[in-house]
């Protein structure tokens, strides 16, 4: 692969040619080097990634993970990992060797995180640091299956974190309606909140609406995307599980409310968003029906646990009510385990008595011998 400079502006470039995956050959030109040395550095490091050879250093190895797994995530899963990488990862481990990365550089690199205060000198939560070296060892585990690698050396050492489970707070129907009231002098977000309070949908979902996902004759909802804001721009995916893609029937009142709102709307489109804000819009919206209203300020999020606290309440299993939100019955069932009625006095009751009855019956039989 020849080194060229361009007498035309004194910069330097690159003509690499390789055979790609499928066995096809290839050329790739890269512009504008400032100097030789660069121009000699990036054509030493692709021949290392075009030969997969684990010769090369973590941040080249890096590339080539970000090529093979970028395009498998949603785009605001993938901006969320790649700020990780480039922010807390390249910076300590970019120019060492992949194949010579030992437990003790990641020891080191967890020391720093570990130590980190920011300006109010409060350090990263256990989540935070949890993921942080769960992505550093996603990369190494790709080298380990797809390019050879010997170890992991991050899974050897460990995690340097732990999941946090966050409160669960929910507001009861009493609280909720003191709330209604307070955003009744906004129709958008009025609504916005009802949908999501009665129907247990998540925020991206409420935003991704339409008129073309609502049916009033058979009183249902779809749920088929989520909106997300990326960049700046309006992004509309596809929802945060399979089994969030779902049909939700909606209680009667809801219907009429949803009708009306959706009549009321000016030449809205069968495809266009009817809750044309943003995800900022409704936090502070919840902000000034709570303090309004005088409940305590949960988070958008909550409403959705509000919603399933109500159906628990109201009787139906776990199934069911995995079925309307869009989660897995197992999920329901962990995480809101303690406010289902419990059994378990009940089960003993009934032992108790399985036991005095059979004991009854050995005593009889004695009785008559």
């Amino acid at each position: 692969m020849p080194v060229f400079k361009n007498e035309d502006n004194g910069t330097w470039y690159v003509m690499a040619r390789y055979v790609n995956w499928k066995g096809e050959r290839k050329q790739k030109c890269k512009r504008g080097f400032a100097t030789k040395r660069e121009a000699q550095e990036w054509e030493r490091m692709f021949k290392l990634q075009t030969s997969s050879d684990l010769d090369m250093s973590f941040e080249a190895f890096t590339e080539l993970y970000i090529n093979d797994v970028k395009n498998r995530l949603k785009e605001n899963t993938w901006l969320t990992k790649e700020h990780i990488i480039r922010t807390k990862i390249l910076p300590y481990f970019g120019k060492l060797k992949i194949s010579e990365i030992s437990t003790k550089e990641i020891i080191t690199w967890q020391n720093e995180m570990l130590a980190y205060r920011d300006e109010k000198k409060k350090p990263y939560s256990q989540t935070y640091l949890k993921t942080l070296h769960n992505q550093l060892s996603a990369i190494f585990n790709h080298a380990v299956r797809y390019y050879e690698l010997r170890s992991n050396p991050a899974a050897k050492v460990g995690n340097m974190g732990r999941e946090e489970h966050k409160e669960m707070l929910f507001w009861t129907k009493e609280e909720y309606k003191k709330f209604a009231f307070e955003m009744m002098d906004k129709p958008v977000s009025f609504y916005a909140f009802e949908m999501l309070y009665w129907c247990g949908i998540r925020e991206g979902e409420l935003l991704a609406l339409t008129p073309g996902d609502f049916d009033f004759e058979k009183q249902t909802v779809t749920i088929s995307k989520s909106y997300q804001r990326i960049k700046g721009k309006d992004v509309i995916t596809d929802p945060k599980t399979p089994k969030s893609n779902r049909v939700i029937q909606m209680p009667a009142f809801l219907c009429e409310e949803m009708e009306d709102y959706i009549k009321s709307l000016y030449a809205v489109e069968p495809t266009d968003r009817i809750f044309a804000v943003t995800k900022s819009y409704l936090h502070r919206e919840m902000d000034r029906g709570a303090k309004e209203a005088g409940v305590k300020r949960i988070r958008i999020h909550d409403l959705r646990h509000s919603h399933i606290s109500l159906l628990i309440e109201m009787g139906y299993s776990a199934v069911a009510i995995a079925d309307r939100v869009g989660h897995e019955s197992i999920n329901i069932t962990y995480n809101y385990a303690h406010l289902f009625p419990s059994t378990q006095s009940d089960m003993a009751d009934k032992l108790n008595q399985f036991r005095k009855d059979g004991t009854d019956n050995v005593i009889e039989e004695q009785g008559r011998a």
